[in-house]
């Protein structure tokens, strides 16, 4: 019974450790992300520190100075009160008895004793005296009632330490009347508060001990106020300076903040973005060179917009205006292509030549017409509810008579239940076809894989290769227009150039994506991945952009590692 209860409750506890751990590493990383961002924040919080360093470092210089200037000044005027003062006992003790009664006859004190005229015109009587700047203890342990004392004090306030130190001086043959001190918080024995005394200690003769105690209490109360001052003032400069640094750097900084976001919003299409110039400083020369850049770079890419419409311009004039001669020129060449068994060989050869050509010819200015329309944003979809099994089916029956020329064949990898989707198959199939004609012309003769796979919201094609593969960075570059992988490599089918870079714009006519994965001397894998519905936006891929045996091997090897892909935002696995 009791393992079951404490089981749930060491889960509960961890859970809320866990819990505890996430949101301090939620607010480190909030805090870091702050820190690493705001440049007004790091240069205030150097400029707190190095100004409590140096603020703590001069207090305790002045604290340190302070107090040893206090205390050695006290220290010195008490040993000099008490030099001066055990003089006077030695006098008082070494008088004779006829010495004695003398001053006694020609004093007015009352006090008969010479050892206590001595304290007497020490410390004085009364309450006055009692309550005098230092007090004085003369102890003679060997003689009864030889002990004087003043005030409060007791022979047992004497430290004991002091004590050692005078008697380990004595038994070395120290000089009598050699002072020694200590300085210590003593709790006397007629009660009271623990108080700071000094206490000066000497032998005399006759085995009398003078001990003075000098109190230090308000030296301690003016240390302890000097030390507050002290905080209070480092506190108040550490403060002012923040604020000074604060100030100092938001001049600084929020010009710079301005620039950024003009930068931010100049790199987001708005050219006509400028900063407001004020004054002559290097911040207003930076606003000056910054509108000067903007202004030439408004300027270059207005002419390169300009240039690129010409282009667009120019290439679709020139295809339509080709096609009207083409067609003449087609209708000719197929009385000739069909009439070609009558004529020598050498005539029927350049007949078919000519129609080979004329065919490739035709091919590219479709193309072109194609391109043409996309970049005048022309191009539309004929949507329709379809299998996309259906599609790559006909692809692929379109692309077996080039695979057979080539030696190679497919393997087809289809779900076995219907996957529609709402695609335009005109241009699915067209971009499949692409794909499987790369394949052919790149795969080096090698089989061809092609995997269909969809869930609840996409529906993805992957045509996988075992060629010559991609190298770092050409799975982007492969859908530029007339780009090739090795441009010295002959071409075999004889395409345009501009399969790819028409199947990538039909895929995101669809709203979809076309991604390349390749690695040299383990092929490549295009993958196309369409919205199931029209209109929706892709979260997800239902197939791997890696090949599963490529990414197992490598997950066995430890050299993969997950990657964000930027253009499916999702997670994909990009080999090293």
């Amino acid at each position: 019974m009791f393992p079951s209860k404490s089981r749930p409750r060491r889960r509960t506890i961890r859970q809320i450790l866990g819990g505890v751990r996430r949101r301090a590493r939620r607010a480190v990383g909030m805090v870091r992300s702050t820190w690493r961002r705001s440049l007004q924040l790091q240069v205030i919080t150097s400029t707190l520190v190095i100004s409590v360093t140096v603020v703590a470092v001069l207090g305790v210089f002045l604290v340190d100075q302070i107090n040893t200037s206090v205390v050695d000044g006290r220290t010195q005027a008490a040993v000099t009160d008490a030099t001066a003062d055990r003089v006077a006992i030695v006098a008082a003790l070494n008088q004779e008895p006829a010495e004695r009664g003398k001053a006694a006859e020609g004093s007015t004190s009352p006090i008969e004793d010479p050892l206590d005229q001595a304290l007497y015109g020490i410390i004085g009587t009364g309450e006055s005296g009692w309550q005098k700047r230092y007090q004085l203890l003369v102890l003679n342990p060997t003689e009864p009632g030889g002990s004087r004392a003043t005030g409060r004090v007791l022979p047992v306030d004497v430290p004991a330490d002091l004590r050692a130190k005078l008697q380990t001086k004595r038994d070395k043959g120290g000089v009598l009347n050699e002072p020694q001190q200590v300085r210590k918080r003593i709790k006397f024995a007629a009660g009271g508060e623990p108080e700071l005394t000094l206490v000066v200690g000497a032998f005399v003769q006759n085995g009398y001990e003078v001990y003075h105690f000098f109190p230090l209490t308000g030296e301690e109360e003016m240390l302890t106020t000097v030390r507050q001052v002290l905080v209070v003032v480092g506190i108040g400069l550490v403060l002012l300076l923040g604020a000074i640094a604060s100030l100092v750097t938001r001049q600084v900084v929020t010009p710079v903040r301005l620039a950024r976001q003009a930068a931010e919003r100049l790199a987001s299409g708005r050219l006509d973005e400028r900063l407001k110039v004020r004054g002559e400083d290097d911040l207003a020369r930076l606003a000056t060179s910054f509108n000067e850049m903007a202004a030439n770079l408004a300027l270059k890419i207005h002419q390169l917009e300009e240039l690129s419409q010409v282009q667009r311009q120019f290439v679709s004039d020139v295809s339509h205006e080709l096609r009207t001669p083409l067609t003449t020129v087609r209708m000719a060449a197929d009385l000739l292509y069909d009439a070609r068994e009558d004529f020598e060989p050498m005539a029927a050869r350049s007949a078919e030549l000519m129609q080979a050509q004329l065919e490739r010819f035709e091919s590219m200015l479709a193309d072109l017409l194609e391109i043409s329309r996309y970049d005048a944003g022309a191009a539309t979809l004929d949507l329709d509810s379809t299998d996309v099994r259906d599609v790559v089916l006909r692809a692929v029956g379109d692309s077996e008579a080039l695979a057979e020329r080539h030696g190679t064949r497919f393997e087809l990898r289809l779900p076995s239940e219907p996957c529609m989707a709402e695609i335009d198959s005109r241009r699915v199939e067209r971009i499949l076809r692409n794909l499987l004609f790369n394949a052919i012309e790149h795969g080096e003769g090698r089989e061809i894989v092609v995997t269909v796979g969809a869930d609840r919201d996409a529906a993805a094609v992957a045509v996988r290769d075992h060629g010559v593969g991609l190298k770092p960075g050409e799975d982007q570059m492969v859908f530029d227009r007339f780009w090739r992988a090795d441009p010295s490599r002959a071409r075999t089918i004889g395409g345009t150039g501009l399969g790819l870079a028409i199947s990538r714009e039909d895929a995101m006519l669809h709203g979809g994506w076309l991604q390349a994965w390749g690695t040299p001397g383990e092929g490549s894998q295009f993958r196309l991945t369409l919205p199931r519905t029209a209109g929706a936006v892709l979260k997800g891929s239902p197939l791997s952009l890696v090949p599963p045996e490529v990414e197992m091997r490598r997950t066995w090897r430890g050299h993969i590692t997950p990657v964000l892909s930027p253009a499916a935002g999702e997670g994909v696995l990009h080999a090293e």
